[in-house]
């Protein structure tokens, strides 16, 4: 007999996040998961991302359209400046 344990949402963001990080990180940049909380989802980008003037882009149109694509219960993905 197997048991399967699902993943919780927190561990499905993380692994979702671990697998964005080489495209961040391949533009000088990167991503730091801090907490998820009340269905939001706080992250601190760093490196080049930090200060990059496309970061609205990356944070809703990739890191936010990620995570709520496997994890619907997300309501928004917040940068912790």
């Amino acid at each position: 007999m197997y048991l399967v344990m699902e993943m919780t949402d927190e561990e499905k963001i993380k692994e979702i996040i671990y697998k964005l990080r080489p495209f961040l990180i391949a533009d000088g940049g990167d991503i730091q998961f801090v907490k998820y909380e009340d269905n939001i989802v706080y992250i601190k980008m760093l490196g080049a991302c930090a200060g990059c003037a496309l970061i609205d882009y990356t944070l809703k149109d990739g890191v936010e359209a990620a995570i709520k694509d496997e994890v619907p219960e997300v309501k928004e993905v917040i940068n912790i400046a």
